[in-house]
């Protein structure tokens, strides 16, 4: 009886795992996360002589106390929770069940981490730092232009093909988590630097027995094992270049150039959707964590158009 009520569950995982990969081109490690999870939670009903057809709200609710109660962090019960709300949003809309039991569950409360962020003008400095016109610098220069310029993720700049940037033209498409592509356009400074460094990019590719440049498809190719710059050494060169800006190597990383770039954005004037689309995240509740930053743009806002604040000035 056990083991059917096993199989039962174990079909309806795999048959909602197809649907993230097939329809929503979910990640590896995001399918192994959902499938481990989800295994966790029908293991735990079954406990309870339910399975997950049956399983009602006071169940899901039982469980993430139960995670609670052995210590988790809120942000992961959060993980576990939203794969859980995902799996019965998926088994209603099938018609597996006739209802969803997770929609009346509140998520575990989760206070997230503000970002680390650098200031317009610290940031000006790190660009300004990469300078010289050998090739590894020419190279560098880029790479942090491209960076900063398009708010790319470490992974995305160091894979980008070549081809993305062919043409000369003024926005880039970006293939990011998921296999998801965007389109993210790319400024004047950034496409300079990357002409420049087109120039001298032949010095670092393989070479052949021959001692013939080998082609490679990657815009920063590398002799290494991955065929580009890893993300490793690039996360290293940018602590370098903060030491020559004057910053705290720790406060800089290529995540801090990500966060940099749409917290200035949003400082600016840019409206949410737009930057979340250059983000490429795909709930918007992921960027509105960088509207913090905007927060000392209001003030300067209130003190300098409020009526009671303009009156005080005069005095």
């Amino acid at each position: 009886m056990i083991q059917g009520r096993a199989a039962q569950d174990g079909r309806l995982i795999a048959l909602f795992l197809d649907m993230m990969t097939v329809d929503r081109a979910a990640a590896a490690m995001t399918l192994k996360n959902y499938g481990r999870d989800l295994e966790r939670f029908a293991d735990f009903v079954r406990k309870r002589k339910e399975t997950l057809s049956s399983a009602g709200a006071d169940d899901i609710s039982a469980f993430l106390a139960m995670l609670e109660a052995d210590g988790l962090a809120a942000s992961t019960a959060a993980l576990k929770c939203s794969a859980i709300r995902q799996f019965y949003a998926f088994l209603y809309e099938e018609g597996h069940r006739g209802d969803n039991p997770a929609l009346s569950v509140d998520r575990p409360r989760t206070r997230r981490p503000l970002p680390k962020v650098l200031s317009e003008e610290e940031t000006r400095r790190l660009v300004e730092a990469a300078q010289g016109a050998d090739p590894k610098a020419l190279r560098m220069r880029a790479m942090i232009e491209l960076l900063y310029a398009a708010g790319l993720r470490v992974s995305e700049l160091v894979s980008m093909p070549l081809a993305a940037v062919a043409g000369g033209r003024e926005a880039i498409i970006v293939r990011g988590k998921g296999d998801k592509e965007r389109l993210v356009p790319v400024g004047g400074a950034a496409r300079r630097a990357i002409d420049a460094y087109l120039e001298v990019r032949p010095a670092f590719l393989a070479k052949d027995a021959g001692g013939d440049a080998i082609a490679s498809r990657f815009l920063f190719p590398s002799r290494g094992r991955s065929g580009h710059v890893t993300a490793a050494r690039f996360a290293q060169l940018v602590k370098d270049l903060a030491v020559a800006a004057g910053i705290a190597p720790a406060r800089v990383s290529p995540h801090v150039l990500r966060h940099a770039f749409a917290t200035h954005l949003l400082s600016g004037g840019a409206d949410l959707r737009s930057v979340q689309a250059m983000l490429g995240h795909a709930d918007i509740a992921t960027t509105e964590i960088y509207t913090h930053v905007s927060q000392d743009r209001l003030r300067d806002l209130v003190f300098t158009a409020h009526p009671l604040a303009a009156k005080a000035q005069k005095r």
